[in-house]
């Protein structure tokens, strides 16, 4: 009777009897019998070289220098900003919420747009007003859309969770704030431009002969192209703040107190100690910047032309800074 601990000796191969022996295929040596509690000896040449980053330490799967894994055959690289932009443009036009908000945008604007122009061509009366400003009622409205769609663009993902997969796709958080905010903004300015042009050309033709300022190239090109860069910096203003708060309702409500709350604090603003400061909320609200950009800002002193943009940008830029601290610090 035999122990574990005893190696019996390997059997010799039978050759091979008869005619055919001679083409018969010869059958390798077995391999020893490994003594009882021994590690097995790795059979063929060890792999010459360790994977790339790993620890120069033997690991659970090394053995006397040797490497057991297996090696992926797909190349591997680290992730871009190409990406992390083509990851974005794929989910803001994949969620239903940038059908929704710019949906109702283009209506609000060109439909507020169409009642406008039907009212002030049945009164029938030549009008003194620049044609472009007719547009200002509907962009301030549709500017609510995309500042619910900017907010979204962030806090959605908080609120499913998608966050977790998005920053492990992408570790680099500046890098996913930068894309995020670069695919919405074009598409936020691409849709404005669109409608407000639309918008713009359908003035033209229904009010060409009722009113008489027709308005020069400076003023076409501020009622649309710079109104749409307003709108969207206005939008990417909203999804900084939503990166701060990381909640939909909160930051929704936060801008709507933003593009609201001075008009209304302003009108109950009756005392003379307060007058300069019901000057300053009523013309450098939201409202009243836009309206710069058709000349029918709330005041003279109030900002007209391109002001209202670099004001816009600034404030966006600031905040978007404390968007990008707070995100590169705080966990999700």
């Amino acid at each position: 009777m035999t122990t574990p601990n005893q190696q019996q000796a390997p059997q010799e191969p039978v050759p091979p009897q008869g005619p055919h022996a001679a083409h018969a295929p010869q059958q390798p040596p077995a391999a020893p019998a490994q003594p009882y509690g021994q590690p097995p000896v790795p059979q063929g040449p060890p792999p010459q070289q360790r994977w790339q980053g790993q620890s120069q330490h033997p690991g659970p799967y090394e053995n006397q220098g040797q490497l057991y894994g297996y090696a992926s055959p797909i190349p591997v690289r680290q992730a871009n900003l190409g990406d992390a932009l083509v990851s974005e443009w794929t989910k803001i036009k994949s969620v239903r919420s940038t059908m929704w908000t710019l949906g109702v945008m283009v209506a609000l604007v060109i439909g507020i747009g169409l009642l406008v122009a039907v009212a002030v061509g049945a009164q029938g009366n030549e009008v003194d007003t620049p044609l472009p400003s007719f547009g200002f009622f509907g962009v301030l409205l549709g500017s609510i859309c995309v500042i619910t769609l900017g907010a979204l663009t962030m806090t959605s993902e908080y609120g499913t969770g998608m966050i977790r997969t998005t920053l492990t796709a992408c570790p680099s958080r500046g890098r996913v704030l930068a894309a995020k905010g670069l695919i919405f903004f074009a598409v936020a300015f691409v849709i404005t431009l669109v409608t407000t042009t639309l918008v713009a050309l359908l003035h033209s033709a229904l009010l060409s002969g009722t009113v008489t300022d027709a308005a020069d190239t400076g003023a076409w090109l501020r009622a649309t192209v710079g109104v749409s860069l307003y709108v969207a910096t206005l939008g990417l203003l909203a999804m900084a703040v939503g990166t701060l708060l990381r909640h939909s309702a909160g930051a929704i409500t936060v801008m709507l107190g933003v593009v609201l709350l001075p008009l209304v604090l302003g009108l109950f603003m009756f005392s003379e100690s307060l007058e300069k400061v019901r000057e300053f909320l009523f013309l450098y609200s939201i409202p009243s910047q836009l309206g710069g950009f058709y000349g029918t800002a709330v005041g003279d002193e109030g900002p007209t032309g391109w002001t209202p943009l670099w004001i816009m940008l600034g404030v966006t830029a600031v905040v978007m800074g404390g968007a990008y601290a707070s995100l590169t610090k705080r966990d999700v």
